[in-house]
C-alpha cells in the first residue's frame, strides 16, 4: 500500500492506520455533505489510538485531525494549507490538542474539554479533541469523558491515544473505534530520518535498533547528549552488581542519572514559564513599591505554577528512569539471545549491537534461567516505580536481584 504524503507523511512504518485514516477523512468529507449509509462508514466520532511508545500515537491523531480540517479539496491531509498547519502545530480553532507533563489527568480538565467539544466548529467542519494520554485520566476524569461520548455533539470528534485497549475503561472502549499501530522497523525510521532530516543512515539504522523501534527516542540518542549519556550510564549496570556494595552503589548512580537527566530538560522550561508569568502578572512594571510585587495574588498564582512544575518534574524523572530499564531488560534480552546460539551463527538482530562483547561476557557466565529471572527483576522495577514505589528504593531490589539471579 502507498502511503499518502502530505500530513500524512510524519507517521513513519504505518501504511494500514494511514489508509484507513485516509478513508476515514474521506468518509468525513461526505458526512457534511450530507450522505449517508456505506459512504459514510469508514467515519466515527470517538476513536483510540493504541501502540507501544515511539509507535506515532500522537503524529497518527494529529494527521487525521488535520486532515479532517484540511481545505484541499481533493486530497484531505494535503500538509499544505493552512488549516493543515495550524491543527498539526495545535493552533487550529477547532482543534484541541491535550498533552498532560502531570502525574494524571483530573475530572476538572476533563469538563473543560467536555465544555469545548459541545461548541459549534467555528470553521463548519468539526470539532475535533486530541487526547494524547487518556491512559493518565483518573476513574473520576474518565466517567466524565464517557458521558461526552455516549451522547456526542453533531460535528465532534475524540481521538484518545493510550498505550493499549487494557489502559482504557471498557465502556469507553466499546464507544470508540480501535485503530493499533505497530513499532516501526529500525530500517523504516532510519529510512526517514535519512531523507527528512538529512541524518546518516547508518547512525540512524544503529540508534534505531537501540531505541527499539522509539522515533522520539532514535531522534534523542542522536541529536541530544544527555540522552546518549543516559543509555551509556544505564547499560554500565549489568556489569557493576558483583557485590551488594556495588550493587547499590550502581543503582544510587543509575537513578541520579535519569534525575540529571531530568533536571536537565525542566530547568529552560521551568525558568521560561516563570519569567513570563511574572510578566503577565505586572512583576517589575509601573512605579513604586507595589510593582514589584504584581497583581493582587500573584503569590498564589506563582505557588500553583511551581507546585505543578514539581509534579512535572516528577514524571520527567519517572520517564527517564523507565527508559533506562527499558535499556536494561534489552540488554539482558541480547545475552539470551547469545546464549541460545553462542557459536554466533544466527542472525540474532541485537538490539545494543554496540555493547556486544559486554553481553557476550555476561552470556557465557550465566544460564538462560538466570537471564529470564534477570530480565522479570527489570520488570518488577518498572511496575512499582508505575506504583508509586520509591524510585531509589525499586532499584536498588532490582540490583540486589541482577546481582544473585
Amino acid at each position: 500500500m502507498t502511503q499518502p504524503g502530505g500530513a500524512w507523511s510524519a507517521l513513519i512504518g504505518q501504511p494500514d492506520a494511514v489508509g484507513r485514516l485516509h478513508d476515514a477523512a474521506d468518509a468525513a468529507r461526505a458526512v457534511l455533505a450530507g450522505e449517508t449509509g456505506a459512504a459514510v462508514a469508514a467515519m466515527t466520532h470517538a476513536w483510540l489510538f493504541t501502540g507501544p511508545p515511539g509507535s506515532g500515537r500522537s503524529t497518527a491523531a494529529r494527521a487525521f485531525a488535520a486532515a479532517l480540517q484540511c481545505a484541499d479539496a481533493y486530497a484531505p491531509g494535503c500538509g499544505q494549507c493552512q488549516d493543515c498547519h495550524t491543527a498539526i502545530a495545535g493552533t487550529h480553532p477547532d482543534v484541541t490538542l491535550v498533552a498532560t507533563d502531570q502525574l494524571s489527568i483530573g475530572v476538572d480538565q476533563t469538563r473543560g474539554l467536555v465544555l469545548g467539544a459541545a461548541m459549534s466548529p467555528s470553521r463548519r467542519r468539526w470539532q475535533v479533541i486530541v487526547l494524547e494520554d487518556a491512559d493518565r485520566m483518573t476513574e473520576g476524569a474518565a466517567n466524565v469523558l464517557l458521558k461526552a461520548i455516549e451522547e456526542p455533539a453533531p460535528r465532534t470528534v475524540w481521538i484518545l491515544c493510550a498505550p493499549s485497549t487494557a489502559d482504557m475503561l471498557p465502556t469507553i472502549l466499546s464507544r470508540c473505534r480501535h485503530l493499533a499501530l505497530r513499532t516501526p522497523s529500525p530500517d523504516a525510521i532510519a529510512d526517514a530520518l535519512s531523507a527528512a532530516e538529512g541524518l546518516d543512515r547508518e547512525r540512524a539504522l544503529a540508534a534505531a535498533q537501540a531505541a527499539q523501534g522509539h522515533i522520539g527516542r532514535t531522534r534523542a540518542l542522536l541529536l541530544d547528549t544527555a540522552a546518549a549519556a543516559g543509555r551509556t550510564e544505564a547499560l554500565k549496570l549489568p556489569s557493576e552488581v558483583g557485590d551488594v556494595g556495588r550493587a547499590l552503589k550502581a543503582a544510587q548512580s543509575l537513578v541520579d542519572a535519569a534525575a540529571a537527566e531530568a533536571k536537565a530538560l525542566s530547568e529552560v522550561l521551568d525558568a521560561k514559564e516563570t519569567e513570563e508569568l511574572k510578566v503577565a502578572l505586572g512583576y517589575g512594571q509601573g512605579k513604586g513599591s507595589g510593582s514589584a510585587r504584581g497583581v493582587a495574588g500573584s503569590a498564589g498564582i506563582l505557588k500553583e505554577l511551581e507546585t505543578k512544575q514539581k509534579r512535572r518534574a516528577t514524571r520527567t524523572q519517572r520517564d527517564a528512569l523507565d527508559r533506562a530499564l527499558i535499556d536494561i531488560a534489552a540488554f539482558y534480552r541480547d545475552v539470551l539471545a547469545q546464549q541460545f546460539d553462542p557459536s554466533g551463527e544466527a542472525t540474532l538482530g541485537l538490539v545494543h549491537a554496540d555493547h556486544v562483547q559486554q553481553t557476550r561476557a555476561i552470556a557465557a557466565g550465566s544460564s538462560p534461567a538466570t537471564t529470564l529471572r534477570r530480565i522479570e527483576a527489570v520488570l518488577e522495577a518498572r511496575k512499582a516505580i508505575a506504583a508509586n514505589v520509591a524510585p531509589l528504593l525499586a532499584v536498588e531490589a532490582m540490583a540486589l536481584t541482577l546481582r544473585t539471579g
